[in-house]
């Protein structure tokens, strides 16, 4: 068997390939459900009431997404253009950082200019804390795999000391937070009664952005020819550095305001463990998204919904919800691999 390149790939094999790909990987870990002893539909029958079944499961899985929504967008961005960015686990911690230290009383604004302002203080110190990497890679040829993936351990022990120490809220009981964000820095409840907050609007407008800016921009235009082929856009006269040094920006600033999201939606305080990982997982929801930004809203509903599903599931049927994670992985790879497919077609000799 050989696999030619396709010239041209049809629209119902774009579109059912992926689908394809996670109905087998719902397939595989049904296995694993069998093998514990558990009734397969009725276990997947739990998964969907705890992601879907009523209003609480339902915000609570979109209140999941708002954060994987910026991770994803954030990794999306930057794959775009080969910059292989790992820390959005880091700058996440840094926009929830930058955030507190402004937004506990340091600037007092009305709530319509108080909430974009934290958004904003936010994006520029995530995209800081990337611009270190991606400048050590343009004029040292240091791998940003390694230097995005340690610098979140240097974020994340700098807020345990900041939590520990300076900022720690001494009316916390003892608890390792700092103090709230004030009222007017509060992200807005869409549902009474229910933790769903406007993060989710703000996370789905920044994906419309984000597909509009790489789509119609001139800048757009370079991150996606970077990412295709450097060197020929070297060739065409496109300032490689420079559209670099931009994505970097624009991605650390979308994982920067994952950490607003959090901080001035779910939370409302800093905490060590504001993040259970979203800057990690919003990889795999860029690449189960295809890169593509309005992929990333739906790849992290996705995502979300089996990581809640999976705790309801857990309880209800005594399986060990570490099964969301081998489902997510199984449903990456799967559809990672159906992109191969799509892209090339099998010829038998």
């Amino acid at each position: 068997m050989r696999l030619e390149p396709r010239a041209h790939a049809p629209f119902w094999l774009n579109l059912t390939a992926p689908i394809a790909a996670i109905g087998l990987a719902f397939a595989f870990c049904a296995l694993l459900i069998l093998w514990s002893g558990a009734p397969i539909i009725d276990s997947y029958a739990a998964l969907l009431r705890g992601a879907f079944g009523s209003t609480f499961a339902l915000t609570e899985t979109l209140t999941r997404a708002a954060p994987l929504i910026f991770t994803g967008l954030a990794a999306a961005v930057a794959f775009r253009a080969k910059l292989w960015n790992i820390g959005g686990e880091g700058q996440l911690y840094a926009g929830a950082l930058a955030a507190t230290w402004v937004g506990t009383g340091m600037v007092h604004l009305p709530p319509f200019l108080m909430v974009p302002f934290l958004f904003l203080v936010g994006a520029v110190a995530g995209g800081l804390l990337l611009l270190l990497p991606v400048i050590l890679k343009l004029k040292l040829r240091v791998d940003e795999v390694v230097t995005t993936l340690l610098l979140n351990f240097v974020v994340i022990l700098f807020a345990n000391y900041l939590l520990f120490g300076p900022w720690k809220d001494p009316l916390a009981m003892g608890w390792p937070q700092a103090a709230p964000i004030i009222d007017e820095g509060i992200l807005g409840t869409l549902v009474p009664r229910m933790r769903l907050h406007s993060g989710l609007i703000w996370a789905v407008a920044f994906a419309v952005f984000a597909w509009a800016f790489i789509r119609f921009t001139r800048w757009g235009f370079q991150i996606r020819a970077v990412g295709y082929n450097p060197e020929a856009a070297a060739f065409a006269g496109m300032p490689i550095g420079a559209t670099v040094l931009r994505t970097a920006l624009l991605s650390g600033g979308l994982a920067g305001m994952a950490g607003v999201c959090e901080l001035a939606g779910a939370k409302g305080y800093l905490t060590i463990d504001i993040s259970p990982g979203f800057g990690y997982t919003g990889i795999a929801v860029a690449m189960l998204a295809g890169l593509h930004p309005l992929g990333v809203v739906a790849a992290a509903i996705f995502v979300a919904a089996i990581y809640n599903g999976a705790d309801a599931m857990s309880r209800a049927m005594s399986i060990s919800n570490y099964l969301a994670d081998v489902l997510t992985a199984t449903a990456l790879l799967l559809v990672l691999a159906s992109v191969l497919f799509v892209r090339f077609r099998p010829q038998w000799r």
